[in-house]
């Protein structure tokens, strides 16, 4: 799958402006662009679009360590906001921690344009057999 492919199965990252960079089983990029209408109070970031970020990154990572023919589900993100974002792009680069028969756990850093940490989720993804 070539990385339109991929994120075109993510209606909502679509509509929310998620683009991917880079996508393979050990690491998958994704970047958000700031935006007025992606802010809260005081012009950050929201919250939930570095959420959206980090969980679509992570969920293309944990697809692509399924065996064939399995899917995934998200059954628990965990984020630890580290800073506020009020301009550029923010990059969301996931890494499996661990893959296994029936869940798959996926660390994702977010770091804004100067490489200084914006949020780390870490996620479970469960494995569903087709």
């Amino acid at each position: 799958m070539n990385l339109d492919d991929l994120l075109a199965s993510m209606p909502f990252a679509v509509h929310t402006g998620v683009a991917l960079t880079a996508a393979g089983p050990e690491e998958t990029v994704g970047t958000l662009d700031w935006d007025d209408h992606r802010t809260t109070a005081g012009a950050a970031m929201h919250g939930g679009a570095v959420m959206t970020l980090a969980d679509s990154v992570g969920a293309v990572c944990a697809f692509l360590n399924l065996p064939p023919g399995a899917m995934t589900s998200t059954t628990s993100s965990n984020a630890v906001f580290t800073r506020g974002v009020r301009g550029g792009t923010v990059t969301a680069t996931a890494r499996p921690l661990h893959v296994g028969r029936s869940t798959i756990a996926v660390s994702v850093e977010v770091r804004d344009d100067e490489g200084r940490l914006v949020a780390q989720v870490t996620q479970s993804q469960a494995v569903l057999a087709n």
